[in-house]
């Protein structure tokens, strides 16, 4: 990395509840079965929950919230949603009450993180509509009901997708930076899979702020790509202007994302089921069917079509032990 974190992005409100840095690990077994070098950055430890890539984005929420004197934190998402569980385990830890609005009915039996949201406290909530979309509105009549009571909610949107919550992974770009100049890799491509797009838009504006050579492939598992490189960009932007950085997010390369999504949001591919079992006997590396399975698989299918890059390759395992307990789509 050429240059440090802007310093505004030590200003930016944050409660530190994540355990960091997340290490950077060789796949040599897993390399030379697809014949690249791949190394894996394990967001999938950062010991918020049963840890993932949402801990990070909730270190900045939360902090933005508490900062505001929030006493209540609303979020939302699907019945296994990954998010709604790091957000609940956050809130536990620093005693806020948290409310959880899913779309649809209860399932039954109830997918493991949503066992664990209720276990860690939160109150939960259903839209009885099938409707992602629909925990927006659930998520807005909830919060005016609560400041009709006195209360002060603080609202996180699906997957914690927001400018502040993109700043989880500009901080992330230069921990990586850090790490993979010590260990003397230079990638050509980080991996990542891509859903309510936060992740990828805070590793895109980290790129750029850092000068970092290397492309971010998104491999969508939740919207269409053309989808995704709009918000991508949208995020990056509003996240570059609390940094009094826009001029980053202005010269980024476009966002990359390719389609993952396979047989539909939240159901497993015959690919990622494929790739997870090799993931898993070729590293030790544990992946979600809906989510890291099918981020695996594209790598996988690019490296056997021989379309990546010369050089290493970087997979960012975003997490969601839960979808291997029982769980569903965030």
């Amino acid at each position: 990395m050429a240059v440090g974190p802007p310093a505004a992005l030590g200003r930016v409100p944050r409660l530190r509840l994540a355990v960091l840095p997340t290490p950077l690990q060789p796949a040599p077994r897993l390399s030379e079965a697809l014949g690249v070098e791949v190394w894996v950055k394990r967001d999938d430890l950062t010991g918020v929950g049963l840890g993932g890539n949402k801990a990070r984005k909730v270190e900045f929420l939360l902090g933005e919230a508490t900062a505001g004197g929030a006493d209540v934190i609303l979020t939302g998402g699907g019945p296994g949603s990954n998010h709604v569980q790091i957000t609940a385990a956050a809130t536990a830890t620093v005693g806020l009450d948290c409310v959880a609005v899913l779309y649809g009915c209860p399932p039954e039996p109830e997918p493991a993180n949503l066992r664990l949201a209720r276990l860690l406290g939160a109150e939960v909530r259903f839209t009885a509509d099938t409707d992602r979309a629909s925990v927006d509105a659930g998520l807005e009549a909830v919060a005016a009901r609560l400041r009709s009571e006195g209360r002060r909610p603080y609202v996180i949107g699906r997957g914690g997708a927001t400018p502040v919550g993109s700043l989880g992974y500009v901080e992330a770009t230069f921990e990586l930076g850090v790490q993979l100049a010590e260990a003397g890799v230079t990638p050509d491509q980080v991996v990542l899979a891509t859903g309510s797009c936060g992740t990828q838009a805070g590793l895109c504006l980290g790129a750029a702020l850092a000068g970092a050579r290397y492309e971010v492939l998104g491999v969508t598992v939740s919207r269409p790509p053309a989808e995704c490189v709009e918000r991508i960009s949208r995020l990056a932007g509003a996240a570059a202007a609390l940094l009094d950085q826009p001029a980053a997010a202005a010269t980024m390369p476009p966002p990359h994302v390719v389609d993952g999504i396979g047989p539909g949001y939240g159901r497993a591919s015959a690919e990622g089921i494929e790739a997870a079992e090799l993931a898993a006997r070729g590293a030790g590396l544990l992946l979600d069917p809906v989510f890291t399975a099918k981020a695996m698989a594209q790598l996988i299918a690019e490296a056997r079509a021989g379309r990546l890059r010369a050089g290493p390759v970087v997979f960012l395992h975003t997490g969601g032990a839960g979808g291997l307990m029982g769980g569903g789509a965030p």
